[in-house]
């Protein structure tokens, strides 16, 4: 049987992974969307990204690994090319497709261009960058599993070691847990796109 504590070890540990991952992924995606969405320049590097979307994170991994070693460079790596495709479509989406208007507004008001990217189009955009978070994150979380595959932790521990001893509790706790901190995350950055979406709280405003 699996106890409590090695179990809430693996969730942190999962946790953690997919937090690293995400993380290093939005300090990538996150500028690159702002800059093309507002410029209308690179739009080529969303379709390299999501061309690599498209390679097996499992077999990147172990390409990785014959490479530069076990470790937890190669499972980050292939996460991190796994959340950046939707995190840079959905920032650049946001940004270029503010409305026009009032974005001729705020030029017009003597903004700067960085001024109207920071103060006009990101706040626009938020609801459709956190949604890019919210895929990325769940395809993450979903694939993280993999770290157990180079011997690290994480709830994909449970469903290799589970296989490896024929073990098949083992391995429907393991799947269980995933899908259970999956619903979770996705149920809180559903809370968050709710509360960053324009128009959240129109009886204060129309009071005001």
């Amino acid at each position: 049987m699996t106890d409590l504590s090695t179990i809430l070890l693996r969730m942190l540990e999962h946790l953690g992974y997919t937090g690293l991952a995400v993380g290093v992924s939005a300090l990538i995606a996150l500028p690159l969307g702002l800059l093309i969405g507002h410029t209308g320049r690179g739009t080529w590097t969303i379709g390299v990204a999501n061309a690599l979307r498209a390679l097996p994170s499992l077999g990147l991994m172990t390409l990785l690994v014959l490479f530069i070693g076990a470790g937890i460079v190669p499972p980050i790596t292939a996460l991190v090319l796994l959340a950046i495709p939707p995190i840079l479509a959905n920032t650049a989406a946001g940004v270029a497709h503010a409305d026009p208007a009032t974005v001729d507004a705020a030029r017009a008001m003597g903004m700067t261009e960085r001024q109207v990217l920071i103060q006009v189009e990101l706040p626009i955009a938020l609801p459709l960058i956190v949604g890019g978070f919210r895929a990325a994150t769940l395809q993450v979380v979903a694939t993280a599993t993999i770290a157990a595959f180079v011997n690290l932790g994480g709830l994909g521990r449970f469903i290799f070691d589970g296989l490896a001893l024929y073990d098949y509790g083992r391995v429907l706790v393991g799947a269980a847990l995933v899908a259970g901190v999956a619903l979770a995350l996705d149920g809180v950055l559903a809370l968050v796109s709710r509360a960053v979406a324009p128009g959240r709280h129109p009886r204060r405003r129309a009071t005001a």
